[in-house]
This record gives C-alpha cells, structure tokens and sequence, in this order.
C-alpha cells in the first residue's frame, strides 16, 4: 500500500507546487480533488495545458494517483456539493454526470488509478425508491463508460448522504454488479458511524480500490488530525497489509489547509510510526 495525501488539503497552494511537495515529503500517491484551479474539467485550459503538465509532472514524481470528485462549490458556487446525481431536476443532474464523465477521461489521460465519488444528499422529499432508482441508474451507466476508458469507479459512504452506511452502500453495489464499480472506504466514516473498522475492511477487501484515513470521533463528521479522535491506525494498517491492499492511503484533512504541509507533514510522521514493513 502507498502512502497518500489528498490535495484538498493543500488547496492554498498551485497543484503543481503542492504535488512536488507531497513527493518532497515522501508520498507515493495522491488524491488529486478536482476543483477550482485543479484540473477543473469545465475549464478549456485543462484539457489543452494543466492535464498535461500534470500527467508528466505525476510521472517525474513517481506519483501515482487516484481522482476525487468531492469539491464542494465547483458545480453550484452557492450549494455545497450541489447539484447530484439525486436531483429532481433532470438538468441539473445532467451536470453532475457530466462533471463525472470529465473526469473519467481526465483519469485515463493522468492514468488514475480510480475516480472517486459519492451520492450526495437528496435536495427534496421524493419517495426513497425513486431516489434509489435515480442513483442506480445513473451509476450503472457511470460504470459502463468507466468501463469503456478502463477507469475504475470506488464509491464512497458518507455520513449525512443518501449512501452513508456500509448497509446502504451493499445494496447500491447489488444493484450495480459491475466490474468497474468499487469501494472508496473512509476509515474515519466509519468510526463516526460507529460501524466495526477491521470487519468492514476484510469483508469488502475484493472491491477495495482507495482508502481515506483521518481521525474522528464516534458521532461527529469531522476530519482530524491524527491524535485527536479513536480511529485505531494501527489496526487499519495492519488490516489493509493483511488483505493486501495495494492502493493509496490517503490523508484527508480539507479543513486544515491554511496549514496544509504542516498537516501533511505531521501526518507522515504519524503514519510512519505504524506503516507495516513491506511484506507484511
């Protein structure tokens, strides 16, 4: 597995300055969050100058890298997270598919290793099976063209969306059964939701494909530094070594960027003294 940092956390800095630093710092991977500045795929300079640049730039650094889609004001400046796949406007759902198939190809030109995304919480009281029925099928075509470019997608649960839990997530990804949808799992979501850690990790370590790791407490949806909250590294590193988990680790502190390398620093640090030896 590889030591990772997702750039939210850095978002003070230009991308290319932040990604030089992680490789500085000792990072294998990263999570590079598409936003504002960011290989934003709504912008024409993406595609013609940044993703370029960052393709090679990632493969100078012998960076490898997983794409996130969680920015929270890239898509409606005045709705965070707005809009999603849920919405009961066809159009504006129409411009979080498109967000996400920019990124698809934004991952097969940057050789991503997965796009990352997740259901984001439902904007109005529609009954819950139409709900269920909208995200299925939007994410049974996500994978089929994920598919196509040969990108894999990993899911992420998150408290206070429409896919929060663990039992929530089997049944979307029942539903789906496709090879190119996976799971995106954050650790610290899990403890927040009070959901067993190792468990989770060694039931659904075939479809396994990005890891997030912070710390948090149980029943409160913040990203911390490590040391401050009850999520047992330790044990996640040895479980993720034990099953063999290959990917990124990757550290997300978004609402510690003033302090950005400082975090990640401090977060290596940290990591370092539980990272298993290779082999293990």
């Amino acid at each position: 597995m590889l030591l990772g940092y997702n750039t939210n956390g850095l978002n003070q800095l230009p991308l290319e300055d932040a990604l030089v630093a992680l490789a500085d710092l000792g990072y294998a991977s990263v999570a590079l969050t598409l936003d504002y500045g960011s290989l934003d795929p709504f912008c024409r300079d993406t595609w013609r100058l940044q993703a370029p640049r960052i393709a090679r730039l990632l493969q100078r650094l012998g960076l490898r890298c997983v794409l996130e889609t969680g920015s929270r004001f890239l898509l409606d400046p005045r709705g965070k997270h707005q809009p999603t796949l849920l919405h009961p406007q066809a159009g504006q759902r129409e411009r979080r598919w498109e967000f996400l198939i920019r990124a698809l190809e934004l991952a097969r030109l940057l050789r991503a290793d997965v796009v990352s995304f997740w259901s984001g919480a439902p904007e109005s009281n529609e009954d819950e099976e139409v709900l269920w029925s909208r995200l299925i099928t939007a994410c049974q075509a996500l994978s089929e063209r994920a598919a196509q470019l040969g990108i894999r997608l990993g899911f992420e649960p998150e408290p206070g969306m429409f896919i929060d839990s663990m039992a929530r997530f089997a049944r979307l990804y029942q539903a789906i059964n496709h090879s190119a949808f996976g799971l995106t799992l954050d650790i610290g979501h899990l403890v927040c939701l009070r959901e067993p850690v190792e468990g989770t990790i060694r039931q659904w370590h075939p479809i396994l494909w990005n890891v997030h790791l912070e710390d948090t407490r149980p029943g409160i949806h913040e990203h911390l530094p490590f040391g401050q909250g009850e999520v047992p590294v330790p044990c996640v590193l040895r479980c993720l070594a034990e099953i063999g988990y290959r990917g990124g680790v990757h550290v997300e502190l978004s609402r510690h960027a003033s302090d950005g390398l400082a975090m990640a620093r401090q977060a290596r640090d940290y990591l370092r003294q539980y990272w298993p030896p290779a082999g293990v």
